[in-house]
């Protein structure tokens, strides 16, 4: 869509804003509720990250600037009444500015957490990225990083015996600690390697297809 369709498309307020709802492309965690103008949202289609209209600050405002957690631009989309932006993101770091993962994170009314099991992965992903870049001293995360490579692969190595080992011995209690550790180590690797869950979803998600397909 052309910059003067888009912009004649959206429904802007008396203010000259439109909200926007950010929502993880992975987990689809909503990671916050932020305000764009005309030039922000123009911004974010040319550099396919996140731009803001600050409202406390009374200017445009890059999401990560400052931080380093930015969020890359997977799809942008706007609702019925064409008066309300969404983005799905790949963030690379936590998107409030607390350090937390989402914006939303203080509870009224406690969900069933038992609904979503796999939301921790994407959470423990974010934990992982901010790990990295911050390097906080006595993380065994850090810690893993700092070695490098050669022992992050020694550890899923050590990590997968461990599963072999408690399968065998029709350990489920033991299984199930070892497979923990070893997604934890393999989420290292992968974080280590520049290559995200989502990539790696991507390909089980296109096998899934094409078998379904044959």
């Amino acid at each position: 869509m052309k910059k003067e369709a888009l912009i004649a498309t959206i429904r802007f307020d008396e203010k000259g804003l439109v909200p926007c709802i950010v929502q993880d492309n992975e987990s689809k965690k909503v990671l916050t509720l932020a305000y764009m103008n005309e030039e922000s949202l123009l911004k974010t289609v040319e550099t396919r990250e996140t731009w803001f209209w600050s409202r406390s600050r009374g200017e445009l405002w890059h999401k990560g600037a400052t931080s380093g957690n930015t969020q890359r631009v997977v799809e942008m989309r706007y609702d019925c009444d064409q008066d309300a932006v969404l983005l799905l993101v790949t963030p690379s770091g936590p998107a409030c500015h607390k350090g937390k993962d989402s914006c939303f994170h203080e509870v009224i009314l406690e969900g069933d957490k038992s609904s979503s099991p796999l939301s921790i992965l994407a959470t423990l992903e974010t934990l992982i990225q901010t790990r990295q870049k911050e390097m906080p001293e006595g993380s065994y995360t850090t810690y893993l990083f700092e070695k490098g490579v050669d022992k992050i692969l020694k550890k899923v190595g050590e990590e997968a015996s461990e599963v072999i080992i408690a399968a065998k011995n029709r350990d489920k209690e033991e299984l199930t600690w070892e497979v923990a550790d070893l997604l934890f180590h393999t989420m290292v690797l992968l974080r280590e390697q520049n290559v995200t869950m989502a990539d790696v979803l991507a390909v089980l998600e296109e096998r899934h297809t094409k078998q379904g397909k044959e």
